[in-house]
């Protein structure tokens, strides 16, 4: 049976209506939330063995909770619910190969999205007179795009100081070459127009929050091909994300909902250990702790403001520093961060226990804009591919979007994974 976007979409609403009040409500320290309490969840979630609990962070929830005794009947429910929504076709693709020296620079990660994404894109790419990179970042992939297909290839970035290093690295590369460099502009795409063409390739790999909405209402606009990996969902101006399809109806997600689309389980960190972020996590608590004892009013998440949040790895006393730095504060004593941490420990392993069920619909809550997204595509004359494109230890951000009006230029679909 084929993959229905409107259906799927429904399924994802129908599942997140009656929970709204889960993904809203964070679990910010260790007071049970009122959704716990009010759904008799509390005593099952606090009673998780520390071998459950890592399991069901490592796995997520939704796959460990029918190995678990004594999970409430309305838990389970939902935890299959998600589950099931959750699976997807996964795109296929080819991952093209090139030089080291191509990826000079490009972490392992990065490179394998590149090559994963190229090997997706050749029957759009032949139809193609122009490929767009909307948000080009430090121009990976319009550099690669410019080589390997020979098309043009136009790289759309708001950073100035990025626009001008990948133009000399791409005039550098393409000196004594066959293919033509890739060009580069400064734009913010999300105020300026993209001004697209129907005979252009689009493509947003990650693109945040709000530029993916705009990259999709620009290519509705103008008949363009499309190949889109969304990101980081909550980078919106607005307080709230209105759907941009007629399928999504009055369907909103609050900005700080769609945050937690950014949380992901799997028994191997993508950037550190799953021991390791969990310490980080606890070390955020800390810190939040330290600053409402400070007298400050923290907006939840808001503790790590202005600091990259790997840098929560480093610790308690590293983050506190920056922290209260920037808000002009008196550094931190050493009693006074040996006394936050003594109450993250005590307090975090409740914390850790109560975020189980709203982490668990993280997923759900991504899949509601991607399929909102491709159903304002569909409405507007496309043929949709929404599929996972990336294995899970390269990117949980893998989800892509692929579209076209013309159905034969979409990549296939090879099987159905997660």
């Amino acid at each position: 049976m084929a993959y229905s976007v409107t259906h799927a979409l429904a399924r994802v609403q129908g599942t997140l209506l009656p929970v709204l009040d889960i993904i809203d409500q964070r679990v910010d320290d260790a007071r049970v939330p009122t959704w716990s309490t009010t759904r008799g969840w509390t005593e099952f979630l606090l009673t998780l063995d520390p071998e459950q609990l890592e399991r069901c962070e490592a796995l997520g929830f939704g796959e460990v909770a029918p190995t678990l005794a004594g999970v409430p009947a309305s838990l389970m429910a939902l935890a299959e619910a998600v589950r099931e929504l959750s699976v997807l076709p996964a795109l296929e693709t080819s991952p093209l190969l090139h030089d080291d020296e191509d990826f000079r620079g490009v972490t392992w990660r990065k490179r394998q999205q590149l090559q994963t994404l190229l090997g997706a894109l050749p029957r759009l790419v032949t139809h193609a007179h122009r490929v767009v990179d909307v948000g080009a970042g430090s121009g990976h992939f319009t550099r690669l795009s410019a080589r390997h297909f020979a098309r043009e290839s136009l790289g759309l970035e708001r950073n100035p100081e990025r626009v001008a290093r990948a133009h000399a690295r791409a005039q550098s590369e393409a000196k004594g070459g066959t293919h033509a460099a890739a060009q580069f502009a400064v734009i913010d795409a999300i105020s300026e127009p993209l001004s697209l063409r129907d005979d252009d390739l689009a493509i947003g790999l990650h693109a945040c929050g709000e530029l993916g909405d705009t990259l999709v209402r620009a290519v509705a606009d103008s008949g363009a091909d499309l190949a889109l990996v969304s990101c980081c969902l909550q980078k919106i101006k607005a307080p709230e994300r209105r759907g941009l399809s007629r399928a999504a109806g009055p369907f909103t997600l609050r900005k700080d909902t769609l945050g937690l689309s950014n949380l992901t389980s799997q028994a191997v960190g993508i950037e550190a250990s799953i021991e390791h972020t969990m310490r980080a996590r606890e070390a955020r608590y800390a810190l939040r702790l330290l600053l409402l004892a400070r007298g400050l009013e923290i907006e939840p998440g808001a503790e790590m403001q202005g600091i990259n949040r790997r840098r929560a790895h480093a610790g308690l006393a590293d983050i506190a520093q920056r922290s209260l730095e920037q808000r002009g504060l008196p550094r931190a004593s050493e009693d006074e961060l040996a006394a936050r941490g003594r109450d993250a420990a005590l307090h975090f392993h409740s914390v850790r226990r109560l975020s189980l069920p709203r982490n668990m619909l993280a997923r759900a809550v991504e899949l509601a804009v991607i399929l909102d997204r491709a159903a304002c595509l569909e409405e507007h004359g496309y043929e949709v591919r929404v599929a996972t494109l990336f294995e899970r230890a390269v990117t949980p951000r893998n989800i892509s979007l692929f579209a076209s009006r013309d159905g034969t230029r979409l990549p296939s679909v090879r099987a159905v994974g997660t």
